[in-house]
């Protein structure tokens, strides 16, 4: 590392927001000191709320977690765990007088419980492997978790005795006869996650469990695929069946099809593991995810895509008659993707969330006729839950972010009235930090058809002053810069530095309409580009304070893509570029990456059977237009964009005189994760925008206004 890099990094680690309180611009300081809450669960009286919640520790370089609890009029908040580790993933008892919980006190993360009226937490599991995804049957009589063994050696102890074996030999060479050879930021070992349960040591009416309970039985005993889905899935991928009697869950058991298939279905198994899962979606090659059955355990909903091949085809909510029923598609004609399943107490009305317009809004749909109502529209709605009983008129328990506020529980009636907040736990800390008011806008972009973007103003605006532009551009493509509030790439942290910010929801973008999303295939460097172009200008005509001659444009992914390919078709537009894993070569980075399906969809088959496919949107080949300085950021744990790319962009750069910068994190994967390198990153970005538009340069643009 250089001195200078060095000397900025020992600043950047010291530095903290203002001591006094005093309110101050937005930064990354102030994000990482947001708690971030998460798992909402209501109690089976519908009186109380356990939460996760997430604080930031910077002297040990990560997050920690902590159960609280809430009750369900907003009162009564008050921490429920309090030891120095991380608690998570909370169940409650069926008596709602214990709560049981996943926690990596005892070294590795196992199952613990502790009552919610006073009392120590007391450790359930004491198993040879890490614990997983804990759910409860309804009657609480056996709990279901997962663990990661070796599918042919299913129990943990024989796991844990092979991974012991393995630790002591002395070469390091692995053998593979198929891919996945690494996925996501993991190299594949051949354990795969696997479902276990174990029952219930108490009598009928007692929900005390202890580890003397019973040997947890794998109830996908050699079968030679994951549940939950990787790397995102998490427990809402499985269920018991109302009886307790089987679970339901998703896995995508297709050989050495995985790395280029969807087809994830929902298996069926008695949780004793007397006999193999059973397919209940094997008519469907595309995605089957998410099962829940209805109060009276006569209905199972679940979601499901119809295109194989396509991750982010439309999700439709599925109903089947239980047990043997046949299905029913309750949202055929709903052009909206949701994201999530839960029943009402009553059972006539399903709650979901989905992409909306620039928001992730709140819907109820009707269960016997299908017809979608909003609940909550705006902002970015996560983790609906309805209590198991009706409370206070039926109320539904949610998380609510938007651009300038992190998540907050929320309650509101099924009809979208009484809307309140039950927790502020990040009140003080908004207060503190001033940040950017934001609005959204549109206009016409590809094919005149409307498009849709979000203004964050700079903090301290001034609408008589001309400000510099941050122009950030999503990634996916298939997904959106909406109104939410992002930990990765927040607006507030540009607005906060004087930025003015642009984000534009170009074609392919979610919640805009299926035929929106998939109009981008085999177009990825045509409609975006025109729309992010148009987008740009429309943005600079209606807020006159925007000064267009000082803009840089900053993106991750495809966003990082976008940039490459700005590089070389945009190059006269923009001061300077932010690269964040982003491909340089198309064709290369179908061989390089690690899920298939992607690159297959997107450019319309593989580079063999469809090379134009891959080298008509390709920046390398514009690579001899590049003009404009960029830094690129890469992770060398990414799987899905290796950093080959990342490096190949700047030796490109560098070889060609551009001005230039490398941001490399050896141990962060797509993502920057860590606390410590996310404060690296938004002071490196911010740093280079302010070198490049904060200062007079020599050329301007031509035809700048």
């Amino acid at each position: 590392m250089t001195g200078p890099v060095l000397l900025m990094l020992v600043g950047i680690l010291s530095a903290t927001p203002a001591a006094d309180g005093a309110p101050h611009p937005f930064s990354v300081h102030d994000m990482l000191a947001m708690q971030r809450i998460s798992e909402p669960q209501a109690s089976p009286d519908g009186s109380r709320i356990v939460f996760t919640l997430r604080t930031t520790d910077l002297e040990a370089n990560m997050g920690r977690t902590a159960l609280w609890l809430v009750r369900s009029d907003g009162t009564g908040l008050r921490r429920l765990t309090s030891h120095p580790s991380n608690d998570h993933n909370p169940r409650w008892t069926p008596d709602g007088k214990a709560v049981l919980f996943l926690s990596n006190r005892s070294g590795s993360s196992q199952v613990w419980q502790i009552p919610i009226d006073g009392g120590e937490a007391e450790q359930v599991t004491d198993l040879a492997l890490e614990v997983g995804n804990l759910i409860l049957s309804r009657d609480g009589r056996h709990m279901a978790f997962t663990m990661e063994v070796f599918p042919d050696v299913p129990a943990a102890d024989a796991t844990k005795k092979r991974l012991d074996e393995q630790a002591q030999r002395k070469s390091s060479g692995r053998v593979y006869d198929r891919i996945f050879v690494r996925h996501w930021d993991t190299w594949a070992d051949g354990r795969r996650s696997h479902l276990f349960v174990m029952p219930s040591a108490g009598a009928t009416g007692e929900w005390r469990w202890r580890p003397a309970s019973g040997t947890p039985v794998d109830v996908m005993a050699n079968m030679d695929a994951d549940t939950p889905s990787k790397p995102f899935g998490g427990p809402e991928e499985f269920t018991f069946t109302p009886d307790g009697k089987e679970l339901v869950f998703t896995a995508r058991d297709v050989g050495p099809k995985e790395p280029w298939s969807t087809d994830f279905d929902l298996y069926r198994v008695p949780i004793d593991g007397s006999a193999r899962p059973v397919c209940l979606t094997e008519e469907n090659a595309a995605w089957d995810c998410c099962p829940a059955f209805s109060p009276d355990g006569k209905t199972m909903a679940y979601l499901a895509m119809s295109r194989p091949g396509y991750e982010a085809d439309r999700f439709r909510i599925i109903l089947r008659r239980w047990p043997d029923g046949k299905d029913r598609v309750l949202t055929q004609r709903w052009d909206r993707s949701p994201s999530a399943v839960c029943w009402s107490a009553d059972g006539k009305s399903l709650y979901t969330t989905a992409p909306n317009l620039g928001q992730d809004s709140l819907f109820a749909i009707d269960a016997a006729t299908g017809e979608v109502r909003v609940v909550v529209r705006d902002g970015h709605v996560q983790s609906p839950v309805a209590p198991p009983k009706v409370v206070s008129g039926g109320q539904i328990i949610y998380s609510l972010d938007h651009l300038k506020s992190p998540a907050e529980l929320y309650s509101a009636r099924p009809d979208g009235t009484d809307q309140r907040p039950l927790t502020r736990i990040n009140a003080e800390r908004i207060a503190a930090a001033e940040m950017g008011d934001y609005e959204q806008f549109s206009f016409g972009g590809h094919n005149r058809e409307t498009v849709y973007g979000y203004v964050v103003r700079p903090v301290g605006f001034d609408p008589t002053r001309k400000y510099p532009v941050a122009f950030l551009i999503h990634g996916g493509p298939q997904g959106s810069f909406g109104n939410t509030f992002h930990y990765r790439w927040n607006p507030q942290a540009y607005a906060g530095a004087g930025y003015a910010v642009v984000m534009v929801d170009f074609h392919g973008s979610t919640g805009y309409g299926q035929a929106f999303t998939d109009s981008i295939r085999g177009d990825w460097g045509g409609k975006p580009l025109e729309d992010l172009q148009k987008g740009l200008e429309a943005a600079l005509e209606r807020y006159p304070w925007m000064d267009g001659d000082r803009v840089g444009a900053l993106g991750a992914s495809f966003g990082g893509y976008m940039v490459n390919w700005i590089a070389g078709n945009w190059p006269d537009r923009f001061r300077c570029l932010v690269n964040h894993d982003g491909n340089l070569d198309e064709r290369m980075a179908y061989f390089d990456t690690d899920e298939l399906w992607f690159p297959e969809w997107d450019h319309v088959g593989t580079p063999w059977g469809n090379p134009q496919g891959y080298e008509k949107q390709n920046p390398v080949n514009y690579v001899r237009h590049w003009k404009t300085p960029m830094l690129v950021i890469h992770g060398g744990k990414d799987y899905r964009i290796v950093e080959a790319q990342g490096i190949a962009t700047f030796n490109a750069l560098q070889r060609l005189g551009i001005p230039s910068r490398l941001l490399y994190f050896p141990d962060e994967n797509h993502w920057v994760q860590k606390p410590r390198n996310s404060i690296l990153w938004h002071e490196t970005v911010i740093g280079w925008l302010d070198q490049w538009l904060k200062t007079e340069q020599r050329r301007r643009r031509p035809g700048s206004r």
